[in-house]
């Protein structure tokens, strides 16, 4: 069973659906229309939402606004959210990723998730087999990669590797990060 195919219980925090609002603002009233067509017009940071309704949520942005204002969300959700003070360094924050997710989704079975590896000096793949657009994690990662970015790097680049894609239906999207 994929993350995707076993969302109808689980609940997303409002303050994860918060920068939907944040990225979107210059279209504030068509974003305030396709939240309340999926039941979410108003969101509460401390309050649980269906998952489900999300997904749909993250599909019309996508669709009829476009993939860059999906990213453009993601982009926002590291500082909505947050990370905690303690983390100094990239492959910490981008290890937070993980733990920053379960704890604004509940729910049984699998919610899906993030897995990051290093794989050598100055690299890693992020795994992300949750049911969220790719769009949506390209721009977590691309945040995160700027906040954190080593004083001695001048970029964090993240590609989305060849093959698997939940575009496609498959259960996860792979993601290469050097800097």
């Amino acid at each position: 069973m994929t993350a995707r195919s076993s969302v109808s219980q689980v609940e997303i925090k409002g303050q994860a659906l918060l920068p939907i609002v944040a990225a979107m603002k210059l279209i504030h009233s068509r974003t305030q229309k396709i939240l309340a067509a999926h039941g979410l017009s108003a969101i509460d940071g401390d309050k649980w939402y269906p998952m489900s309704r999300a997904l749909e949520v993250y599909e019309q942005i996508r669709t009829e606004i476009g993939p860059n204002t999906t990213k453009a969300v993601g982009r926002k959700l590291p500082d909505i959210v947050g990370l905690p003070p303690s983390i100094q360094t990239l492959e910490e924050a981008f290890g937070f990723i993980r733990v920053g997710y379960q704890m604004h989704h509940r729910g049984p079975g699998s919610i899906g998730s993030y897995h990051y590896e290093a794989m050598g000096e100055r690299k890693g793949r992020m795994v992300c087999d949750n049911p969220y657009p790719c769009e949506l994690d390209e721009g977590i990662l691309e945040a995160v990669g700027e906040k954190f970015r080593p004083k001695d790097s001048l970029w964090v680049r993240v590609e989305h590797q060849p093959g698997s894609c939940r575009k496609n239906g498959d259960s996860a999207c792979s993601y290469n990060i050097v800097w």
